[in-house]
């Protein structure tokens, strides 16, 4: 039997699958802590909710994450402290992140992770690890379609250009 076969927590990590969930997590808790902050700015209620979403959903999948990279004798990336609670109307408003562009930042990052999960996914050979950066994959399509939605009813989306193809007048 080779390295490969049998039971896929048993099986050696290759250098890629390291880099892929330790960047993931060190990214997440990048997120985290601005998505904290952005919390404190936002007004919106909507908005908060989604934003707390966010953060719980990043904190569960570092902790799955962070699990593998135990279990395979891998340090963990560090992580900031969490952020106090602020109230968004002692914050000036030139300081002060505006809703419309919380969501937008959100938006992106959301892109972005998705990206970042089929990365791993593309790259993985241990069955686990690509299952767990499926499912992460799954609820950030979950999240960003809520998003796109709360972004459409707010008002907030700012669409490209509509592209009407020309009419062939012959």
């Amino acid at each position: 039997m080779g390295i490969l076969n049998g039971n896929p927590k048993d099986e050696p990590l290759h250098e890629g699958e390291v880099f892929g969930i330790w960047s993931f997590i060190i990214c997440n808790n990048g997120l985290v802590s601005a998505y904290q902050a952005f919390h404190n700015h936002a007004g919106d209620k909507d908005l908060k909710g989604i934003l707390k979403e966010a953060i719980r959903a990043m904190k569960e999948e570092n902790q799955q994450a962070s699990e593998i990279l135990k279990a395979n004798g891998v340090a963990l990336p560090p992580a900031l402290p969490d952020r106090p609670d602020a109230n968004a109307d002692e914050i000036p408003v030139g300081a002060r992140f505006m809703d419309p562009e919380i969501s937008a930042i959100l938006a992106t990052n959301v892109a972005q992770g998705l990206v970042s999960c089929s990365a791993v996914l593309g790259s993985a050979i241990r069955e686990d690890v690509s299952m767990m950066f499926g499912q992460f994959h799954s609820a950030k399509v979950q999240f960003g379609a809520r998003l796109l939605k709360l972004n459409k009813e707010k008002a907030w989306l700012i669409p490209p250009p509509v592209h009407v193809a020309p009419s062939s007048k012959q």
